[in-house]
């Protein structure tokens, strides 16, 4: 519209070959300013580019007068795209009233005016929208990249916390009762084929339990893994006291006490030579808790892992967190080692509606 106000005057070739160079101008430095990158530039490079856009704005109105006046538009959009807004805003406003002010002082008539301020007004709006809506179509994509690679990263952490949380049991059980097996079959070969068969069942549960990992986190049932508890420590020579008598509890509660009695019975059979262990395990009505005690401290190096937290402790720790529970593991006082846990009857967290549970606990068709 400029170039074409321009030529409506019958310039010479030379001035409005100048008049077509420098709204080229104008716009090259504009769509520089508007590129995704400019939000980074230094503030040097800003107040750089803002000088050189003015000067390619303000200098013309010497040689095209009014015809030139509705230039000023980008100017108005680098404004509130370079400067804080306290700024940005404020000069917006200065440079449609110049806008308007000087087409006055030039004679313009009022239409014209008019014209030339609302020229300035949408201009300097549909650049900077055009703009900010350009970049907010990039941080979109990069959130959602972002997004995509958190998600991978915790299913990954997902993976890697229900292979050590189900199989490091399962697999400890496996290599206890074959070294088992292999000291009976000769001496009482009864009592091997038992155990061999208690092998077996263990076997197939560590297969089961592979295959459920790879789809998400299997139910378990504290009760059960009580029971399990008790047949293996048996095994190893352990004498065990179980008592576990939490009632019905909520999926989700049931299976992270049911995960931690696991990693509890693991660390005994991987890193103590225990004799004598206590499982108890009440529910007050509103926690539910999980108490492993046994006869022999770890040794300094097992103290060291429970210091800094092991893997297995801090999958137990992030399991109960996510659910408003909470872990406690160390030598008590009378020098037993213990591990305790606990969690609300009612979970804090929306995990067990997620996995097809209401909050009685009892399964629901989940609708995707």
């Amino acid at each position: 519209m400029t170039i074409l106000n321009v030529v409506r005057t019958q310039p010479p070739t030379g001035r409005l070959v100048g008049c077509v160079a420098l709204v080229l101008a104008v716009f090259g430095v504009q769509v520089a300013v508007s590129s995704g990158g400019a939000r980074r530039w230094s503030a040097g490079k800003k107040t750089a580019a803002l000088i050189l856009l003015a000067a390619f704005t303000f200098a013309p109105l010497v040689l095209f007068g009014t015809n030139w006046g509705a230039m000023v538009g980008p100017l108005a959009a680098s404004l509130l795209l370079i400067l804080p807004a306290r700024y940005g805003w404020p000069g917006y406003g200065l440079l449609i009233a110049f806008t308007a002010v000087y087409n006055v002082l030039a004679g313009a008539p009022t239409d014209l005016v008019l014209y030339f301020t609302l020229s300035t007004i949408l201009t300097g709006l549909v650049i900077y929208g055009l703009t900010r809506l350009t970049d907010l179509v990039h941080q979109v994509h990069a959130a959602r990249e972002e997004l995509a690679r958190m998600a991978v990263t915790q299913e990954r952490l997902r993976f890697a916390r229900d292979l050590h949380d189900l199989l490091g049991y399962s697999l400890s059980a496996v290599t206890l009762k074959g070294e088992l097996v292999q000291r009976l079959i000769d001496t009482r070969p009864d009592k091997a084929r038992e155990q061999t068969a208690d092998l077996l069942q263990v076997a197939r549960q560590a297969l089961a339990d592979v295959r459920l990992v790879s789809r998400g986190y299997r139910d378990m049932s504290l009760s059960e893994e009580a029971e399990s508890a008790e047949s293996v420590l048996a095994a190893a020579d352990v004498r065990a006291e179980v008592d576990v008598a939490c009632g019905r509890l909520h999926p989700v509660v049931d299976t992270v006490l049911a995960t931690a009695l696991r990693e509890g019975v693991t660390n005994i059979l991987r890193h103590s030579r225990v004799r004598f262990c206590t499982i108890t395990a009440e529910s007050d009505g509103e926690t539910a808790r999980l108490l492993l005690t046994n006869d022999r401290p770890h040794e300094q190096k097992d103290l060291l892992s429970v210091r800094t937290g092991g893997s297995g402790l801090d999958n137990l720790r992030t399991r109960f967190a996510a659910i408003g529970g909470g872990v406690q593991a160390g030598l008590g006082v009378d020098g037993r080692y213990r591990l305790e846990v606990w969690a609300p009857v009612r979970p804090h967290s929306n995990d067990g509606e997620s996995r097809g549970f209401d909050s009685a606990g009892s399964e629901r068709t989940a609708v995707a």
